[in-house]
């Protein structure tokens, strides 16, 4: 049985997974298409996202800022000019190191300290990290969705509660 921790990121993932689904029954063009909103198309949303997310996978690692920032450009141009199957192999890549970071913490809620260039020392807790990067992702899905409509498409519905009821389904 998965602990909360574990079943928050199954939530993040399958709700990727969803659009990915999605925008693959759309016009190829749609990922690439620029529009006016947070970021300049869909697929650099997701490059975003994917950028964010092997950084959290630092810091839960508990890697020093200095070695984690020059990694940045790398992961970056990695999400580049990617098709909507590219990114989301991408994605499947970090979800799997997620969910070994998850197998790998007994204590989800383990003290984890976060020193932000910006914002400065963060004491926290492993689960609060993880909550933050869903959320993240949950953020951005939103931007995806409203981007979507603004090219006449629909989006599709990836709350938390649509999860829990297909896990529902899945276990009947």
């Amino acid at each position: 049985m998965l602990n909360q921790s574990q079943q928050l990121y199954e939530y993040h993932v399958w709700a990727n997974d969803q659009l990915f689904t999605h925008l693959e029954q759309l016009p190829e063009d749609v990922f690439h298409a620029e529009v006016t909103s947070v970021f300049p198309s869909v697929s650099q949303t997701f490059g975003h996202m994917y950028v964010f997310e092997q950084l959290y996978m630092y810091v839960f690692a508990e890697v020093p800022n200095e070695d984690i920032f020059p990694k940045i450009p790398g992961w970056t141009e990695k999400a580049q000019v990617k098709t909507v199957d590219e990114m989301r192999q991408l994605f499947a890549g970090v979800a799997e190191q997620f969910r070994d970071l998850l197998r790998r913490t007994p204590d989800p809620d383990k003290a984890l300290t976060i020193e932000h260039p910006k914002y400065g020392r963060l004491d926290t807790h492993f689960s609060d990290i993880l909550r933050n990067v869903v959320n993240h992702g949950t953020y951005h899905r939103g931007n995806v969705t409203a981007m979507l409509r603004q090219q006449g498409y629909v989006g599709v519905p990836t709350d938390y509660m649509f999860y829990l009821m297909e896990q529902r389904e899945v276990q009947l």
